[in-house]
């Protein structure tokens, strides 16, 4: 007998994210390549919000987000690792246009 599916569906001020891929190597501004084992302390991540609670207010499904993923929550869902943390504890949101944002582009 195959068991029923449910929809995840977040609460309050949660937001659920997907990590984008780590890259295998970086290279650092003047061309030092950074090797994908050297761990950098304190690194901001991207990643693409999956899912928002009812009170969520600044950010929507499909945004981009600068977050910490380190003391952050995990599930894993169909063999993909997602973060769920709260609203305020996202850093910033990538827009194609805004009358307020800092100038710099992905």
């Amino acid at each position: 007998m195959e068991q029923p599916k449910f929809e995840i569906q977040m609460l309050h001020d949660r937001v659920m994210i997907r990590l984008e891929q780590k890259a295998e190597e970086r290279r650092s501004g003047s061309g030092i390549v950074i090797p994908a084992t050297v761990k950098l302390a304190n690194r901001l991540a991207w990643g693409e919000v999956c899912g928002v609670g009812s009170n969520v207010r600044s950010v929507k499904v499909g945004d981009k987000v600068l977050l910490n993923p380190e003391d952050q929550y995990e599930v894993e869902l169909h063999a993909q690792t997602y973060l769920v943390m709260r609203e305020r504890d996202l850093h910033a949101v990538a827009t194609q246009e805004t009358d307020h944002g800092t100038g710099l582009y992905l």
